[in-house]
């Protein structure tokens, strides 16, 4: 099992990026529009642990649906993983994500993913994460600007 690890820091409440991140069907809100990956629309199936939110993005043949494994709401982590068809070389796949607050206005968000991939695409499965991740942590920052 292969690891990426990416953290970003935020100069708003912990509250506030949770109020966007923490809510698992609403990706669609906050993520950047002027990326690489775009997003076309957002279905969202079910609601707490075991939801499923199929992600369709524009130019890409199949929807990313990624299912709600855990959330801890207090603690303000959460657990997800991709099913179905896989992107990037990706066989399998599962991120922790953990926000922590650093002071009033301050907190950062850190994301662990673990992944396996096709034999010679580990690296191809790595930099489509790490480009992800740079995306998301953008779209959040954009969102409670």
């Amino acid at each position: 099992m292969l690891s990426v690890i990416k953290s970003h820091d935020f100069g708003v409440s912990a509250d506030t990026i949770w109020g966007f991140f923490g809510d698992f069907g609403s990706i669609e809100s906050w993520w950047p529009q002027d990326g690489p990956v775009k997003i076309d629309h957002v279905d969202v199936i079910g609601e707490g642990p075991g939801m499923l939110r199929n992600i369709y993005n524009v130019g890409m043949p199949d929807c990313i649906s990624e299912r709600l494994e855990a959330i801890d709401v207090e603690n303000r982590k959460l657990t997800l993983s991709i099913v179905g068809t896989l992107p990037a070389g990706l066989t399998s796949y599962q991120a922790n994500a953990h926000l922590e607050a650093l002071g009033m206005d301050r907190c950062r968000l850190t994301y662990v993913g673990s992944f396996e991939a096709e034999p010679g695409r580990e690296g191809e499965a790595e930099e489509f994460l790490i480009t992800v991740y740079t995306l998301m942590f953008s779209g959040l920052d954009s969102a409670v600007l």
